[in-house]
């Protein structure tokens, strides 16, 4: 049921990793926290919880390194970091999405998925690339990087961030992320943020872009036992 890929990227200039779950279904993309790797929703339970689903041949998991997250966490620097992100969203497009195409035998769209930083880059990729992915599943999303600058905004860094990008995007492209959706959903406990999935619900809103947020309680706080009760849950209404 599991398999892991691993080869050089000449967009990253290191290695790139990705593991799969399953062997049937939608193809699911999801994204690991800002220090994670591509086995750590893996170790956190996250697949176990979504068994049923995989285990069902509906949905068939991917994941990656955080490898642009990993950067900001170690200070890197604006400017490299920005570049990062330019350069991950490549990466994503350009060879795990066909390497997801093949091992499924055909060009599927993708459902792209992330908690903390993870529903950043679900967040992104999904803004850039409407042509491949049809939704975003957003969990406790931090969605303003641009508290991590310690100076201008560089320019990979504007176009790597829809809360700021996608007020002035307009044709075609702008067209076809309408046709797509966002799920953005936190709770209210311990270190979450709710502001975040607000502002970026009315980023996109503002643009015609669908989307929802849904507001979990004060028990649910910024963790792995809130993730592990929305992923099945949403995912199941992502694929039906």
């Amino acid at each position: 049921m599991k398999a892991t890929d691993t080869w050089f990227s000449e967009r990253l200039g290191q290695d790139l990793t990705v593991v799969r779950w399953g062997m049937g279904g939608a193809p699911v993309l999801i994204f690991p926290t800002a220090g994670g790797d591509c086995e750590e929703i893996e170790r956190f339970h996250v697949i176990s919880v979504l068994e049923e689903l995989i285990e069902a041949g509906r949905i068939r998991v991917y994941s990656v390194d955080s490898i642009n997250g990993r950067a900001w966490l170690t200070g890197a620097g604006d400017e490299p970091s920005s570049r990062l992100m330019t350069t991950f969203d490549a990466a994503i497009r350009f060879e795990v999405v066909p390497a997801i195409w093949a091992d499924n035998g055909q060009e599927k769209e993708v459902i792209v998925a992330g908690s903390s930083i993870g529903a950043f880059n679900a967040l992104e990729v999904l803004c850039r690339h409407p042509d491949v992915f049809s939704a975003a599943l957003c969990l406790s999303g931090t969605y303003d990087l641009s508290r991590w600058l310690d100076g201008p905004m560089p320019p990979d860094f504007y176009f790597s961030s829809p809360i700021h990008y996608l007020p002035g995007l307009d044709g075609p492209h702008l067209d076809a992320l309408r046709q797509r959706f966002v799920l953005l959903a936190h709770g209210l406990g311990m270190a979450e943020d709710p502001a975040q999935s607000w502002q970026t619900a009315a980023v996109l809103g503002g643009q015609g872009v669908p989307n929802r947020v849904d507001e979990w309680g004060p028990e649910w706080p910024h963790d792995w036992v809130t993730w592990r009760a929305m992923f099945p849950r949403y995912l199941e209404e992502l694929i039906s």
